[in-house]
């Protein structure tokens, strides 16, 4: 993208072509100003880790729906939530891959194991499946899942995952796909998907929950920093009694 950009503005050289093609060069940057915002690789899982523990990230987001659920999301970011994975986590891992090259190959999304922040909100952060920019310049995200249930409708969980990953990224809509197992064996020959469209309006309430969440979590190290807590006392404990 840099020698691109270069051989756009050589002013000196060709000053007619840097004015003809400014507009172009802005559509290059419009179609790239994600790619600008990358914190982190998820193949570098102790960086990715830190940098997520840092912001809040579409899995903490899914979590979101009350003020005690962003209680209880403060506690499992400062405490750590006790789990690290089972037989179900372990099996979306292992099919992830596979789901995601039949996404590529049906719907043009490509694999991506980047995280990236908001634009203006260094904090609020997401790592989703899957990112191209289309034709027409229109970003578009992947999701997948896995799922030993059929599903009626979509979780309202992985509903809030996309709307807030559409948030960080600046996205339109999202393929939200998924793959339901029996015993750990894929059930259908194809995943199912569907189109999420970008919501505003959550994407609002999602935003003043996760916003409500730091506060919590600026106001509770501040003072943990200022006053450890002893063996002998719950120091966290009060404020969400």
């Amino acid at each position: 993208m840099t020698d691109t950009m270069l051989s756009l503005f050589e002013v000196d050289e060709h000053p007619s072509a840097a004015v003809a093609t400014a507009p172009a060069a802005a559509a290059v940057l419009a179609r790239a100003a994600h790619t600008l915002r990358i914190v982190a690789d998820s193949t570098d899982r102790v960086a990715w880790l830190r940098a997520r523990s840092q912001g809040i990230t579409a899995t903490d987001v899914a979590k979101l729906a009350t003020l005690k659920s962003v209680q209880n999301a403060a506690l499992d970011k400062l405490h750590g939530s006790g789990f690290s994975g089972n037989s179900f986590t372990d099996h979306g891992r292992a099919r992830e891959p596979e789901i995601a090259a039949w996404v590529l190959a049906n719907h043009g999304i490509e694999p991506s194991t980047n995280l990236f922040h908001a634009a203006g909100q260094p904090r609020h952060l997401a790592t989703p499946d899957g990112v191209v920019v289309s034709t027409s310049g229109e970003l578009q995200l992947a999701e997948i899942k896995t799922t030993s249930k059929p599903w009626r409708s979509i979780p309202r969980s992985y509903l809030r995952q996309v709307w807030w990953q559409q948030y960080v990224l600046g996205a339109e809509r999202t393929l939200l796909v998924w793959e339901e197992h029996r015993d750990f064996v894929p059930v259908g020959a194809e995943p199912e998907c569907r189109w999420i469209d970008r919501d505003e309006d959550q994407i609002a309430i999602l935003v003043g929950f996760a916003d409500q969440l730091l506060e919590i979590l600026t106001r509770q190290r501040a003072r943990a920093a200022k006053y450890p807590p002893d063996d002998d006392y719950d120091y966290y404990a009060p404020a969400y009694r």
